[in-house]
């Protein structure tokens, strides 16, 4: 009995140990078939790396690894106490300042080391953090990355002063050849730009250039120079990103637009050459080689400007859908916001607008024509789609807007002396006493206007006697010119010749009525014409007004 227990012992011990010594077999036989891959960063082997994590092979870890540890050797700013090993769930993480990550030790790493993970993860960063330590104090980047560095700016500064004296070298060449190349700017003998007006604004587009450019040589130049610190080469794609990002929408913007930018072209040339075949049709109208019944040779071009006005609105309702943004409710706001703005300020300029449309096709005068409107009156200089000028006698130049011509009385001087075989009938008024025979007094106004110059001598001028007052009858002398722009001149010449040919008929002008008393003293005619022999009678005169 005892003999069978001691077997039964003796197999169960034999078992066991043959089940441990197997276990150690395979763990050995696992640990030979997995190949460890090293960790070298500087050429010398850290650690090695044997387990595959997923897809990431075993070498993969150990490439990435490497390349972090670079990472931090090569930035300048590296600190030891920042490399720190920090416990998780199913690994040992060895991370710098907490959010890095250089590696993780799972539990198949440190079975293969026959290790715990807390010992191999610390081991691990122990070694990285030594290694770059030695390679800080040996090797170290700072010295040759402030020389990089000084390098740079250096080089920054040379081309940002080659660059100023070039631009200075050629805007002393523009300046010496100044009246070659400013000769200024004009359109249809109107001056828009003056030579001296046109060089000073050439200077300071110049200018503005000159300080884009060497802007942006120094943008440019800060990518690079961010990129030699590892702290700071972050922003370098940063800086590039401002502006390749907006560059990248502009020229794909453009490219997007190209088709709409064809079919605009195509609308404006079409637009263009119709206006231009109206503006032929019109031009003959108003050269009168086209007649059309009913419609006058000056309306032709304010009609050819509202088809044309019209036609230009209606071009751009067509090509606002192709705009770029024209969809967008920003652009919509704005356009509501304009109209609005333009609604409310331009009443009184669209009023006078409509007044002038009304006075074109009215035809109450024309440029040249001796007008009156209101308490002015002169010669038609101008007239636009908001306002009429005049100039008076005295050459004042008087503007007047078209909705106060339209509402007042306008008297046109001018329009029977192109047409009518009589011309103008301009006249004056004197008044003469009862004592005084009518037939003299018409003797004397038509002899006085016949000597007036500027007036017609067929038909002959007339008198009419206009009223029959309580002290003198009113007697108004008409005559006929063809010259209405010379009226003051022909009215002071009427006036002169109607003294002289009174006095020379002996009859006083004693107007507008006097009670004379004769005493002796002189009568109102010039003693030069009176007759040697004549006696003066005597008479007090009283003037009552």
């Amino acid at each position: 009995m005892k003999s069978k227990i001691i077997c039964i012992f003796s197999f169960f011990f034999f078992f066991v140990s043959s089940f441990t010594f197997a276990q150690k077999d395979t763990v050995n036989t696992v640990h030979q078939k997995l190949k460890g891959y090293p960790v070298s960063p500087f050429k010398d082997t850290l650690f090695y790396v044997y387990n595959n994590v997923g897809s990431f092979s075993a070498e993969n870890r150990a490439n990435a690894i490497s390349e972090k540890i670079k990472k931090l050797y090569e930035d300048s700013f590296f600190e030891p106490d920042s490399l720190e090993v920090v416990s998780s769930d199913i690994s040992e993480d060895i991370t710098y300042k907490g959010d890095f990550v250089l590696m993780s030790i799972l539990d198949n790493d440190a079975k293969v080391e026959k290790q715990t993970k807390s010992f191999v993860a610390k081991r691990n960063a122990a070694l990285i953090k030594r290694a770059i330590i030695y390679q800080n104090e040996n090797y170290s980047q700072l010295p040759k990355r402030l020389g990089y560095t000084a390098l740079l700016i250096f080089l920054i500064g040379l081309m940002l002063f080659v660059v100023n004296r070039i631009f200075n070298w050629i805007k002393l060449r523009i300046l010496k050849r100044s009246d070659k190349y400013f000769k200024g700017i004009a359109y249809n003998n109107i001056n828009i730009l003056t030579s001296q007006k046109q060089q000073f604004l050439s200077m300071k587009l110049f200018g503005f250039i000159k300080i884009i450019v060497l802007i942006f040589i120094v943008y440019l130049s800060l990518p690079v120079l961010f990129s030699i610190f590892p702290a700071t080469e972050v922003y370098t794609t940063t800086l590039l990103r401002w502006i390749l990002t907006p560059a990248k929408l502009a020229v794909m913007g453009f490219v997007g637009f190209l088709p709409s930018l064809v079919t605009i072209f195509v609308i404006i040339i079409i637009f263009r050459y119709t206006i231009k075949i109206i503006k032929f049709f019109f031009d003959e109208i108003k050269k009168e080689n086209i007649k059309i019944d009913g419609f006058y040779s000056d309306w032709a071009m304010p009609t050819f400007n509202i088809i044309r006005f019209l036609m230009f609105a209606f071009m751009l309702v067509i090509i606002f859908p192709y705009l770029p943004g024209s969809d967008s409710d920003i652009f919509k706001g704005v356009s509501v916001f304009v109209g609005i703005l333009f609604s409310l300020g331009s009443s009184n300029a669209i009023a006078n607008m409509v007044a002038g449309l009304v006075i074109t096709y009215m035809r109450p005068f024309k440029i040249g024509d001796f007008i009156k409107i209101g308490d002015v009156s002169g010669e038609v200089i101008e007239k636009t789609a908001l306002v009429t000028r005049i100039r008076t006698p005295k050459f004042e130049d008087i503007t007047i807007p078209n909705a106060t011509v339209l509402s007042s009385t306008s008297t046109n001087f001018s329009s029977n002396t192109k047409h009518s075989t009589n011309g103008l009938l301009i006249h004056t008024t004197v008044t003469i006493g009862y004592d005084v025979p009518w037939k003299d007094i018409h003797k004397a106004l038509i002899t006085a206007a016949s000597k007036t110059e500027l007036t017609e001598k067929t038909p002959e001028p007339f008198v009419l006697q206009t009223s029959l007052d309580d002290f003198y009858v009113s007697y108004q002398i008409n005559v006929y010119t063809k010259e209405p722009t010379k009226q003051p001149r022909i009215y002071s010449s009427l006036h002169q010749n109607i003294q002289d040919s009174f006095n020379e008929a002996g009859i006083e002008i004693m107007s507008p009525h006097y009670n004379a008393l004769r005493d002796g003293n002189t009568t109102t005619i010039p003693s030069n014409y009176l007759d040697k022999d004549y006696e003066t009678p005597s008479f007090n005169v009283k003037n009552k007004s």
